[in-house]
């Protein structure tokens, strides 16, 4: 057997061990580990290239934002801002139809743009909005898909740990990927509301309503959020003004949302354990998946898949935007059978240098930005796609009484809305990359 087919046959194997329950971690290390030994030959050689390939990997400083980014997510948890956001975007939309899940929504944004993981965002305004929802009548299928959905606001607006493993992954520059996620992730809370919108009026009495609150309550309950708006702007400006690198921004995030937990008045010593010790097994977990895909990696590298890939791609002279098209759609089944981090430690080293070959009319830099949107939207569709969106287990396991099955079909909407946005997004480039030309001509 040539290297290219057993590179090509690792793929199935990976795929069994995934539906056989396996860790994705462990099966990306096995497959990885055993092919590269039927490469090689040579178990000591075998054996040096695992040596000197994780030491390259967890030597890599960029990695050490991650364990921030998750751990300024545990304290904002703990400093009710969630709460904050949840009642401030209730004043000024819960008395509309439909308006106490868009508001649902509207927190779920802001509290993405302190925590970074979708799975938390889902988790906590899961807990917070899911009682409201219920009081005020909304069915649940609306009610668990409006927060499923909300939750995957976590991948896109920044800061985002899948945004920073896509930018080391792709070599890109993270202060712009991040400026560049931002209209993507305003675009996706309007398409959400958009979606509930035209459910509740579909469906005739399908939602309650809220009070309408005067003018001044509404700026009091704003008011309440400005911890959210000063550590965004810390960490997203500083980096990209220059004052910190992006770890630097992360551990100022951490700091900032540590302080507003502890004035809040809900740290404790127990607290603050607690939330040491999640973020020491997230990451982990996230560095053992980072671990497997960097060895599974190799493995192709060694077999020259990636390389052979694409000088057969550009052979074939198939339009870039037929390519692109396959590759959203390749990973939008992805995402139905794996989760995003994995998907995209899998994939990106070896899609990437393929869609990097072809022509879209644009510059490399804008390309890597508009391209890694793209990808992160697909991912977090998967995050909402059945069997395996993790957001609709997340918000399920809340919703006790609510059958699974409800939960995917409150999904399907919102569903929809990402893929009109996804082509909406690959039809007009500009669109992304706007915020980053107008910053950069500054």
């Amino acid at each position: 057997m040539s290297n290219f087919e057993l590179a090509i046959w690792s793929f199935p194997v990976l795929l069994m061990l995934v539906f056989l329950r396996a860790p994705i971690a462990l099966a990306m290390i096995a497959v990885g580990v055993g092919g590269t030994y039927l490469v090689i030959g040579s178990p000591m050689m075998t054996l040096n290239q695992l040596k000197t390939l994780t030491y390259g990997t967890f030597s890599n400083y960029s990695f050490s934002i991650i364990p921030l980014f998750l751990l300024m997510g545990q304290f904002a948890t703990l400093s009710g801002m969630s709460t904050s956001l949840f009642k401030a975007a209730e004043s000024f939309l819960g008395h509309r139809r439909g308006g106490v899940a868009m508001s649902a929504v509207g927190a779920c944004a802001g509290f993405g743009a302190i925590c970074g993981s979708s799975l938390a965002t889902a988790a906590t305004m899961g807990q917070v909005a899911l009682p409201e929802l219920r009081r005020y009548g909304y069915p649940d299928s609306l009610s668990t898909g409006a927060l499923a959905a909300g939750g995957t606001l976590g991948i896109l607006i920044p800061p985002s740990v899948i945004l920073v493993i896509y930018a080391i992954l792709a070599e890109q520059n993270i202060a712009k990927l991040f400026v560049a996620a931002f209209i993507p992730g305003i675009l996706a809370a309007i398409g959400y509301m958009i979606a509930i919108s035209i459910w509740v009026r579909v469906r005739a009495n399908a939602a309650g309503v809220s009070p309408r609150m005067p003018w001044g309550q509404r700026l009091v309950m704003l008011g309440k959020v400005w911890p959210v708006i000063v550590i965004f702007g810390a960490v997203v400006g500083g980096i990209y003004g220059g004052i910190f690198t992006p770890t630097e921004a992360a551990a100022v995030g951490a700091a900032g949302t540590f302080l507003v937990a502890l004035f809040s008045g809900e740290m404790s010593w127990p607290r603050l354990s607690e939330s040491i010790l999640t973020t020491a097994s997230a990451s982990g977990m996230i560095f053992l998946i980072i671990l497997g895909a960097g060895i599974y990696n190799n493995f192709l590298s060694l077999t020259q898949l990636p390389q052979d890939a694409s000088a057969w791609v550009g052979a074939q002279g198939f339009s870039p935007w037929f390519v692109l098209t396959i590759v959203l759609i390749m990973y939008l089944l992805f995402g139905c059978v794996m989760d995003s981090l994995s998907m995209v430690l899998l994939t990106v080293p070896i899609i990437f240098p393929i869609m990097s070959a072809l022509d879209f009319g644009m510059s490399a830099g804008d390309f890597g930005l508009w391209f890694g949107i793209l990808v992160l939207i697909v991912v977090e569709v998967g995050l909402i796609t059945p069997p395996v969106g993790m957001n609709l287990f997340i918000i399920n396991s809340i919703a006790k009484t609510t059958p699974i099955s409800e939960t995917y079909r409150g999904a399907l909407p919102f569903v929809v809305t990402d893929i009109i946005r996804v082509v909406f997004l690959a039809a007009f480039p500009a669109i992304t990359l706007w915020l980053v030309w107008l910053i950069d001509a500054l």
